[in-house]
């Protein structure tokens, strides 16, 4: 199963590269000092943000603090001053003869249209849209090309689960999406909530599909345990603390986990088209190359992680072109061994 080795060598390097927020360009006194007045007086220079004309009210009750659009209007004066002491203090280093440094754990980036990161939301969207072709032709696979039971069901045992893993890497590439267009906290969160859920998801349908496990019973009895950590962990990061120390551990836990299992499934399948999941798989760790030899963005815009964004794009039709595969190869075997029980 080349889909499940290549989410989790993408959901890992997301995770582990996404818990340092603190970085030398945010910790500049100058940079520092020019966001600080930005949020006082709503200025830098000669331009104003209106946005930073909010009055603020903070402590004492929920019902006694400032309504959710001036937390948000809030929100949006801290990016922008964030952003534009970020450019001119770039300028200046630049004119120094320095390299570009990150600022809060990320490059400094173009904006277009008030979008932060343009390239990583573009290639979101479209690994999104690879995702919905994917899903949306293994649908049309199972259910207007390949033979049904009389029930009208598919043969394929594993054909809700896929369904489930389409909806969810998605709904991941979604706030992926929101997330490079608008780094809040509830964007960060709900991005890495999702990622989380494709990756425990990730694993339970690794261990059934790598060791062909179709009792129902048993399914729920692998299924279960990891449900609820996935749960309890979305909960934890969300509502108590956002520990990306801990959230690292759990990402390279079940990601390693899952491709052990799925390497060992490669060794021993005869499947008919593995070779779709050795060529992800070769793919996938040289997209890892490019996290670890990370570079500033060329022209502002692209990054090693937003082109790590764009290698998952032609990867993601394999890998659906892979599932498909597996629907029929599955199909026709099991076909193959109802026959003589007819004659």
């Amino acid at each position: 199963m080349a889909v499940h080795y290549c989410t989790a060598l993408l959901l890992v390097l997301s995770c582990l590269f996404s818990v340092s927020y603190a970085s030398l360009g945010d910790a500049d006194p100058n940079y520092r000092t020019c966001v600080a007045e930005c949020e006082r007086n709503g200025c830098i220079g000669q331009v104003c943000f209106p946005q930073c004309n909010y009055s603020s009210s903070s402590g004492g009750p929920w019902y006694t603090q400032e309504p959710l659009y001036l937390q948000w209007q809030k929100l949006g004066c801290q990016g922008d001053c964030r952003y534009h002491c970020m450019v001119n203090r770039e300028k200046e280093r630049e004119s120094l003869g320095h390299v570009p440094v990150k600022y809060h754990g990320k490059w400094p980036f173009k904006r277009v249209l008030g979008i932060q990161e343009p390239a990583s939301v573009a290639f979101s969207v479209l690994n999104l849209a690879m995702h919905f072709h994917g899903w949306l032709s293994f649908f049309i696979t199972l259910y207007y090309k390949l033979p049904l039971k009389q029930d009208k069901t598919a043969y394929y045992e594993y054909v809700g689960l896929w369904h489930m893993y389409g909806l969810l890497s998605m709904n991941s590439w979604f706030w992926s999406a929101v997330f490079h267009s608008r780094d809040v906290d509830i964007t960060e969160r709900l991005d890495y909530s999702s990622a989380i859920a494709v990756l425990g998801f990730s694993l339970i349908l690794a261990i059934l599909r790598t060791f062909d496990v179709r009792v129902e019973a048993a399914r729920v009895m692998v299924s279960a345990p990891i449900l609820a950590f996935v749960t309890t962990h979305i909960l934890y990061i969300n509502f108590y603390k956002l520990d990306y120390g801990w959230n690292m551990i759990v990402c390279v836990t079940m990601g390693v986990a899952q491709l052990l299992l799925w390497a060992r499934w490669a060794a021993v399948s005869r499947h008919p088209s593995s070779w779709k999941l050795w060529v992800v798989v070769v793919a996938g760790g040289l997209a890892m190359l490019l996290e670890i030899y990370d570079f500033p963005p060329y022209e502002g815009y692209f990054d090693a992680h937003s082109i790590w964004h764009a290698i998952t794009i032609p990867l993601t039709v394999l890998w659906w072109s892979f599932i498909r595969d597996d629907a029929e190869f599955r199909t026709s075997s099991l076909l193959k061994k109802s026959k003589p029980k007819a004659k």
